[in-house]
């Protein structure tokens, strides 16, 4: 499951639903990759299907500061990134560079996760490149962990117009090295990959192309805030899927403060609920049920939340089960049958769970709460201002909710895209509680939205599976018919400006 939720900060990220805690307890629920992928991803190595490509690593010698020119703003870092050309068609036909923009994970991480590159490059006959995030991975400034996340002079450095500056550079870099300075470049990207992918093209036009943003919260601000939030969908979505297994989690919360009210009451709920260690507050155990419900809904491929649900409905017909009973049901139809149940552990390693945390209390500021008409929740607004004082107590700085939409100018992202976008696809499953805070309409020929009904997180550009379902399969095929709209238009004006391949 991958990005926001109660919100505030982000100190550690919780398996179940990649959310990052906060000083004051608010969660955020990361942008990208599912915690099983995070979880089942790959040390150091390539995965076994890329062992299969003719994929290389390298490293490109990157600007720590691109915007000044103070003597520290030169120093350097080695920026890791991939390159597979086993189906590249070569630069004498200007054949086309696909590129996975990196986002708040590992670089093995982003290859496992999402296949759309690798599946597709033998249709576009494309060079794949694959780069990874600033802070992430091995993707170190300042020679060390330790150094890079001391304290927020040198965290300072990582942000969101950084990080598309070094992209910038390694793509002309890229460009050169392949002797290939016509070869039109399509990004790719999701979830905060899906907003850099966007933000790339609108910002770097010269060198992008085109880009697909799938499942890209950008209108997710503070001055652009979707009419409903996360827990809407994350509700809609049980409510609909089953009614009964709804209410019964709606009630659940009130019967999980009632019993931590008792003598003894926080070891009663530890015991009942299996956990590794003693529940310290009642806070703990609902934050850990609500990372469960949130990840069906974010990342389902099918039955997730109806295996869930099913579980905590299930029962002999003639005899009464406690509420909790069915609420624990659902932990174990979620997590499997655990000899206990770690409702703090961390899906990312603990440099990941920092950067991320210092970008959404710097830049990346998503203010999802549970609202009240997220009722299967308890009621729990988002608060800016508790929101900026964990900020400021963590880091000290204050963050700046709205440098996003002045930077990128999304606030009126129809009018705006209209007079200067193009070649843009945002695709959105309607299941994916981050689809609220996508562009969900079609806002010119070539800034286009796909969206379908029941599509969960990033699914589009997840790998191909024999049993996809056909909406999913029309989906892919409708983007990359798309994306050969906008090659065969690119290389019909270089034959209109007679620009060749050298």
């Amino acid at each position: 499951m991958s990005f926001p939720f109660t919100i505030l900060l982000i100190l550690i990220i919780s398996t179940s639903s990649s959310y990052f805690i906060s000083p004051v307890h608010s969660k955020i629920a990361r942008l990208g990759v599912s915690p099983i992928l995070l979880k089942n991803a790959p040390g150091d190595g390539p995965t076994q299907k890329n062992a299969e490509s003719d994929l290389k690593f390298f490293y490109f010698n990157q600007t720590l500061d691109h915007f000044t020119f103070t003597p520290e703003s030169y120093m350097t870092f080695q920026q890791r990134y991939a390159v597979d050309a086993k189906h590249w068609a070569g630069a004498k036909v200007n054949a086309p560079i696909l590129v996975f923009l990196g986002m708040e994970s590992s670089l093995e991480t982003d290859m496992s996760a999402y296949g759309f590159l690798r599946d597709n490059a033998p249709h576009f006959k494309a060079l794949n490149v694959y780069i990874e995030h600033r802070y992430y991975g091995k993707t170190i400034p300042f020679g060390s962990l330790k150094e890079a996340m001391k304290n927020s002079s040198t965290l300072g450095y990582l942000n969101t117009a950084q990080a598309l500056a070094d992209y910038a550079a390694i793509l002309l870099h890229v460009k050169e090295k392949y002797s290939t300075k016509h070869s039109p470049i399509i990004v790719v990207g999701g979830s905060y990959g899906g907003m850099l992918a966007a933000w790339f093209r609108l910002k770097y036009p010269h060198i992008a192309h085109g880009a697909l943003a799938s499942s890209a919260p950008l209108l997710y601000f503070e001055d652009t805030l979707p009419k409903f939030g996360y827990y809407y969908i994350i509700t809609k979505v049980y409510k609909e899927t089953n009614e009964k297994c709804y209410n019964t989690i709606r009630e659940s919360w009130e019967e999980i403060d009632r019993v931590a009210a008792k003598p003894n009451g926080l070891l009663i709920l530890s015991k009942k609920f299996k956990t590794c260690t003693p529940l310290n507050k009642s806070f703990d155990l609902k934050d850990f049920l609500d990372t469960i419900y949130v990840e069906s809904v974010q990342y389902d491929e099918g039955s997730w939340v109806t295996d869930v649900c099913d579980a905590i409905n299930a029962g002999p017909p003639n005899r009464k089960i406690d509420i909790l009973d069915r609420i624990f049901a659902g932990v174990v139809a979620s997590h499997g049958n655990q000899s206990c149940y770690d409702t703090n552990y961390s899906v990312l390693v603990a440099s990941d769970a920092m950067a991320y945390s210092w970008q959404c209390c710097s830049e990346i500021v998503i203010p999802i709460g549970h609202d009240k008409q997220d009722t299967m929740f308890q009621t729990s607004p988002f608060n800016m201002t508790s929101y900026i004082e964990g900020c400021k107590s963590q880091y000290g700085v204050i963050p700046r909710p709205h440098w996003i939409t002045t930077y990128f100018g999304i606030q009126d992202i129809k009018l705006i895209l209209r007079r200067f976008g193009s070649n843009i696809i945002f695709s959105n499953g309607l299941s994916d509680p981050y689809s609220v805070g996508g562009v969900l309409e079609d806002i010119s020929d070539s800034v286009v939205a796909i969206t379908t009904e029941k599509g969960s997180h990033c699914r589009d550009i997840n790998s191909k599976k024999k049993d996809d379902p056909e909406w999913l399969v029309m989906q892919r095929e409708k983007e990359i018919k798309i994306i050969d709209s906008w090659l065969l238009t690119y290389q019909k004006d270089l034959r209109d400006l007679n620009i060749s391949s050298i």
